[in-house]
């Protein structure tokens, strides 16, 4: 039995569920393929954050992704009754007097002023050192994009929507229409993370992949209910328990945790919490990363119906909304995309003897 639809989106990640999201919102038919193959979304932190900490930068795009992107998932919360969205604020310790002195530099720039407070904190936490107080970054927040996953899931499950299987690139015929086994398709839409270097239609790409690792620890009595940053995040999740990463490793392209990587987040947690802890869990996933650390979005050179929505690397909760309504709005109304995340910056990269 055949079926017919606007859109075939293959993974189910952050960037596949944003996508067929805004394909719902419109009343456009599509279908999602997804093997559980990759598991960025599952191992996450889900922080949403607007300034590099390292450096104290602005993120690409920052306000505008913001600004869009709550309202998304505020939307999309009530839409699947769930609480996905928690605002929490995220505090970066000062380790001197010169990181002090960059704070307030990088406040006076425009548009920063926004997401800076313009005073620091004393530290109020014995368990916590601080010796040159802390910043606060405003407008942070974590999503839970686990239960987003699970919740989305069982909604296109319900829908006949969702089909659990390996992607086959071997069954795909790219021709005026999109055909796949019995699935014919005005568009195809590949959303695979780390998955789309086996795509032999897009692994031209720089998509590098880095690997991140997790623990979760268990500190009675810490009490902390903010996201504190030093050399690692320590995200709360109640009941002192706290999530704590995460890695970058660019060779190991596993998602199997390591020792060498929890001993890595051990020693930086040790610099600034003072307390004794217990590590009760340990995950890992490969996060799809691009060179220039900008997301991949656009149209293969030579099959106008084939698009691929991927890159989205460790900042994909604020990228993954608007990214997809742009996307979407280039392939339905051929608006071009922003220069800095169209696959275009790669044309030379490509070949046509790559895959025709």
């Amino acid at each position: 039995m055949s079926t017919e639809v606007e859109y075939i989106i293959v993974g189910s990640g952050l960037a596949g569920i944003c996508f067929a999201e805004q394909l719902r919102r419109k009343n456009t038919s599509f279908l999602v393929i997804s093997d559980e193959s990759q598991c960025a979304s599952e191992v996450a932190g889900g922080l949403y954050n607007p300034l590099i900490l390292k450096r104290f930068t602005l993120a690409y795009n920052a306000a505008e992704q913001l600004d869009y992107a709550m309202p998304f998932y505020e939307e999309l919360a009530t839409f699947l009754k769930v609480e996905i969205d928690h605002k929490i604020p995220t505090l970066r310790i000062l380790n001197t007097p010169a990181e002090q002195n960059t704070w307030y530099e990088a406040r006076d720039k425009r548009g920063y002023e926004r997401f800076m407070k313009d005073s620091f904190e004393s530290n109020s936490n014995e368990g916590i050192q601080a010796p040159h107080q802390l910043a606060e970054v405003l407008e942070t927040g974590k999503l839970d994009t686990s239960l987003l996953r699970s919740a989305y899931k069982a909604y296109l499950k319900n829908q006949g929507q969702l089909l659990e299987q390996r992607f086959d690139y071997g069954k795909l015929q790219l021709r005026s229409k999109v055909q796949y086994n019995a699935i014919q398709a005005k568009h195809i839409v590949f959303s695979e993370g780390y998955g789309l270097k086996q795509n032999p239609y897009f692994n031209y790409l720089p998509l590098n992949g880095t690997k991140g690792e997790l623990l979760l620890i268990h500190c009675p009595g810490l009490g902390e209910t903010r996201v504190i940053k030093s050399g690692v995040f320590m995200i709360p999740v109640g009941d002192d328990f706290y999530r704590v990463g995460a890695t970058y490793k660019w060779k190991d392209k596993t998602s199997i945790p390591t020792e060498e990587s929890k001993q890595e987040l051990i020693e930086k947690l040790k610099k600034f919490l003072k307390v004794p802890f217990e590590v009760v869990g340990h995950v890992a996933g490969v996060r799809p990363t691009v060179t220039d650390r900008k997301p991949l979005l656009g149209t293969h050179p030579s099959y106008p119906n084939c698009h691929v929505f991927n890159g989205m690397g460790s900042r994909g909760v604020m990228i993954g909304p608007l990214a997809s309504k742009q996307l979407i709005s280039h392939i339905e109304d051929k608006k071009p995309l922003p220069e800095e995340i169209s696959i275009d910056r790669f044309r030379q990269l490509w070949s046509p003897q790559d895959h025709s």
